[in-house]
């Protein structure tokens, strides 16, 4: 049997640049060889797509952008033939996945925020017609923003927190009218995030006037619309869940950040101070089995497919269950909890990548439409 190509893209226009570049060269360090043959394409914060063949290790230090950049210098300066694997942005979708003679079987995108797991590049990859690990365009969407995944979440039922959305121009033009509307239906502490950004980028805790209004002006220049959610004294409890129209729950892992909350900097920057314990303790049973019926319940609700890790706070005194939101392409880092909690539950992180592909390629064929006049 020959071997399929994989396309790991990695890189992207987002906050969250950096964290691609080491969950890409984790998945390809972990990829099985003999049944792939992995190509690299890497998307600058510029936005400059190029192929990289260089050294794995080179991905997640960002040392390969020079490299790629300096070998396209050198081809174009050698006039090479048409066949070479060229990837700019003003080309069209199908020259970005493939060239002329060595065609891409699917691509495994590990872009994590903006214009990587927001729907917008899954729509390049379903103009191409090639498949795709992760979630379609509308699961990607919604997941992405959470102001719409709060609705989503509504509307299917599942216990949330006290929210309140507001636009950039309500932020800078009303915002005596925002901080007020805020106290009366929130109070203090509360969280203020961006409603498209993840790796909680942008996303602070105000504790009073002068911190909310700091906050909101933070997140505003992340993003068009803010989140202003009510504080929830909970365990941070996270589950992943894998498949397609019959997904699966994992066990349930338990963050404890380093810092107050679990922002960037818990999340990627803070080495090992921040501790996570897989299978969470302390959980009661009824507890864990609602929280994985929850995760799938929110999968399924946003049309989901392939992977996304749903996360949850645990009411520290009441033990009352609240959705906090889904993560529709979750990092796939050394220390990331969605491979963390599969190897957990039975599949290590070679098997899991080889999952994700075959769903990739099943969503494909599921979505396939005949047109008839």
């Amino acid at each position: 049997m020959s071997k399929k190509r994989v396309a790991v893209i990695f890189g992207g226009q987002s906050s969250e640049h950096e964290v691609s570049r080491v969950s890409a060269q984790s998945v390809i360090e972990n990829i099985d060889k003999q049944k792939y043959d992995v190509v690299m394409i890497g998307i600058t914060k510029e936005g400059q797509w190029l192929t990289y063949e260089g050294e794995t290790d080179k991905i997640g230090s960002g040392e390969w952008q020079a490299i790629a950049q300096q070998k396209l210098l050198a081809q174009k300066e050698m006039s090479t033939s048409s066949s070479t694997l060229e990837i700019v942005p003003n080309n069209s979708a199908k020259k970005i996945i493939c060239d002329n003679n060595n065609k891409i079987d699917v691509v495994f995108p590990v872009l994590h925020g903006c214009n990587g797991e927001d729907g917008t590049i899954q729509g390049l990859f379903e103009l191409a017609q090639i498949p795709y690990v992760g979630c379609g365009v509308l699961g990607s969407a919604l997941g992405m923003d959470k102001a719409y995944t709060k609705i989503m979440f509504e509307k299917e039922g599942l216990p949330q927190g006290d929210y309140l959305v507001f636009s950039r121009k309500q932020i800078y033009n009303e915002q005596e009218d925002v901080v007020r509307k805020v106290e009366e239906r929130l109070t203090y502490p509360c969280f203020v995030k961006p409603s498209n950004a993840g790796s909680s980028v942008g996303v602070n805790k105000a504790g009073n006037r002068e911190e909310l209004i700091n906050a909101l002006i933070i997140a505003a220049k992340n993003d068009r619309r803010v989140l202003v959610e009510e504080f929830i004294d909970g365990r941070e409890i996270e589950c992943a869940v894998l498949g397609n129209d019959n997904p699966i729950a994992s066990t349930v892992g338990e963050v404890v950040p380093c810092k107050e909350f679990y922002d960037y900097e818990a999340k990627y920057q803070a080495g090992d101070s921040s501790k996570v314990t897989i299978p969470a303790e302390n959980l009661d049973s009824e507890t864990v089995e609602k929280i994985r019926e929850y995760a799938v319940r929110a999968f399924k609700c946003l049309d989901c497919a392939g992977l996304s890790r749903v996360d949850f706070f645990v009411h520290k005194k009441t033990g009352q269950i609240y959705i906090n939101e889904i993560n529709t392409l979750p990092g796939f880092t050394k220390i990331s909890m969605y491979p963390k909690l599969w190897e957990k539950s039975g599949i290590s992180y070679p098997e899991l990548i080889d999952k994700l592909i075959e769903l990739a390629f099943e969503r494909f064929n599921d979505c396939e439409r005949e047109f008839t006049n």
